[in-house]
């Protein structure tokens, strides 16, 4: 969840409508509370989807820099989190593209204390267990980084948003530009694909 971010009247005022004040330049904080509302959440995001908190740095930068000058064409009635997630999104991509590095998506441990890869071993042990619950703590975290580093970037950009975002399935759908069915697909062929190098690695350490 966005973190509310200080005690200032605007912390109390929903995204949309902090937007709105920052087109009609009548709240100079709405901006600043923007900012400060997705700061941790937005470069935890970057910095999986880019593996260098240096890079996510700079395109968080760049993210807000955009909102601010395409703040006049947000449409009334859509929500600001996907339309921000899509920028960052686009924003990550030029940065590849500018540091000619395509690289893939890093799955370091998200800034904070919770450690949430032991959810996807959960998920992917399924209904039956499977020998996932042999491995160490610490050797079941990399395992799961490499994995999801290996995936086709169209699928482990689902995963990204949808797992560890917790975007809702149309929030994805809105920051990737597909369906939402395409977006349930994606995931799903993200979970079958790993599922399948998880057998594979157990058949070889058999």
């Amino acid at each position: 969840m966005a973190d509310n971010g200080g005690g200032s009247p605007a912390a109390a005022v929903c995204d949309e409508d902090l937007l709105r004040r920052c087109r009609s330049g009548g709240d100079p904080a709405a901006f600043e509370t923007l900012v400060h509302r997705y700061e941790r959440e937005l470069f935890s995001y970057l910095r999986r989807y880019l593996g260098s908190a240096e890079m996510a740095e700079d395109v968080f930068q760049a993210t807000f820099l955009q909102v601010h000058l395409k703040k006049e064409h947000f449409e009334d009635g859509r929500r600001f989190r996907p339309w921000l997630y899509a920028i960052a999104t686009n924003q990550a991509i030029d940065a590849q593209r500018r540091n000619r590095r395509h690289r893939m998506a890093s799955l370091d441990a998200r800034t904070g204390d919770g450690d949430d890869v032991g959810s996807l071993v959960e998920m992917l042990q399924g209904g039956g267990g499977t020998a996932v619950q042999e491995l160490e703590n610490e050797e079941s975290r990399e395992w799961v980084r490499s994995a999801v580093e290996a995936l086709p970037e169209t699928l482990r950009g689902a995963l990204v948003l949808v797992y560890h975002q917790g975007l809702k399935y149309r929030e994805a759908a809105d920051v990737l530009g597909v369906p939402v069915g395409t977006v349930k697909s994606r995931l799903n062929a993200a979970l079958v694909k790993l599922n399948e190098t998880w057998q594979r690695s157990r058949e070889q350490r058999a």
